[in-house]
């Protein structure tokens, strides 16, 4: 028998949203562990809002909602608010019932100065990697370090001479500016929408406003475990490199470092040994050039172990970009596209981690 559409849809729904995502969703998994490091960091909310005044959006909603924008490659917040307005999976993962209301996009304006002088995405990324010390996935003694340039979330047309007097508005958003011929460099020129970016380039690419954005990553699970953003400069991946290294807890064993043919310099080399790291660096001998790392150190076997396990550093790196959207920065700052980079690190280790924890990978 033909079955009929109903002419007025009911009215309540009876089943709860925890009955509505399925028990193997991968979301479960990554909530658990999404909810632990946020208890952790009670304490820490509680001293970044006063206690008078009137409630206000729970800061461990406002960071699972910007979890799921990383997640899902939701390109900016009216669109993450707009999935949250329909998407049960996503109300169910914020911790939104069917009949809350959404907030306004500019909700996460509002907050995100708060956040960052919390310094939140720096605690919930160390919160999301105490959990994977407890899982044993963590290696103390292996690691590798890396860095990418991310493109700024600014034009060439606004690369201008640093001694050139502003413009007053004229209301063109996309004037004309002829800058062929003209010499340009980070000396003599600054970008007037975001200041803190510097022209760039790796390889034969363009050159682009970008940051250097450096990951420390553990060998063992492919793990980052500490990230740095600066200043694109010719140093800026070593300089973070060697302040990463200072970052970390100081062990009576020696441990390695695996790192590309641009870290082979002496000065780094030398700045690895000083913080207790033996550099496991690709040598760069190339046109005859030198290399600050000799036998001593290419002979061991663990030498080429490193080297192996370098490049799943890379991995981070295009997660990021692709899924993460760091290809194209949607933030303007220094500081605050460091809190950015150090979220969705975060993001990525937790999709990791629940890959490795589901996968009874034990070391």
């Amino acid at each position: 028998m033909r079955g009929r559409e109903p002419e007025q849809p009911a009215l309540f729904s009876y089943v709860n949203l925890e009955s509505r995502v399925p028990r193997d969703h991968p979301l479960r998994t990554i909530k658990s562990l999404v909810d632990k490091a946020l208890s952790e960091l009670s304490a820490r909310f509680d001293t970044m809002y006063s206690r008078r005044g009137r409630p206000s959006i729970p800061p461990e909603r406002l960071l699972r909602a910007l979890l799921l924008q990383v997640f899902y490659s939701v390109r900016s917040e009216a669109l993450l608010m707009e999935q949250l307005d329909y998407n049960l999976l996503f109300r169910w993962f914020v911790g939104l019932g069917i009949d809350d209301e959404v907030w306004v996009p500019e909700t996460f304006s509002v907050n995100r100065d708060r956040l960052m002088e919390g310094d939140v995405a720096r605690a919930f990324f160390d919160q999301v990697l105490a959990e994977a010390r407890s899982h044993n996935l963590l290696s103390d003694d292996h690691f590798t370090v890396d860095g990418t340039l991310l493109e700024a979330w600014a034009s060439q047309k606004s690369f201008r001479p640093m001694d050139e007097p502003r413009d007053p508005p004229s209301g063109d958003r996309n004037p004309e500016v002829d800058f062929r011929g003209e010499k340009r460099s980070n000396q003599t020129h600054r970008s007037t929408t975001d200041p803190d970016a510097r022209l760039a380039k790796k390889g034969n690419t363009a050159a682009k406003l970008c940051y250097t954005a450096s990951s420390l990553m553990e060998n063992r699970s492919g793990l980052i475990v500490d990230t740095e953003v600066e200043h694109a400069t010719g140093t800026a991946e070593r300089d973070s490199a060697l302040a990463m290294l200072a970052r970390q807890p100081k062990r009576k064993k020696r441990r390695t470092l695996g790192a590309d043919k641009g870290y082979d310099t002496i000065d780094f080399v030398a700045g690895c040994r000083a913080r207790g790291f033996t550099p496991h660096v690709a040598q760069n001998i190339t046109k005859g050039r030198g290399s600050a790392i000799d036998g001593r150190t290419t002979r061991h076997a663990g030498y080429k172990v490193s080297q192996r396990k370098r490049k799943l550093v890379e991995q981070g790196f295009g997660w990021d970009k692709t899924i993460g959207l760091l290809n194209k920065l949607r933030h303007r700052g220094k500081q605050l596209v460091g809190w950015v980079y150090t979220f969705t690190s975060a993001a990525y280790n937790l999709v990791r981690l629940r890959t490795l924890i589901m996968g009874g990978v034990r070391a």
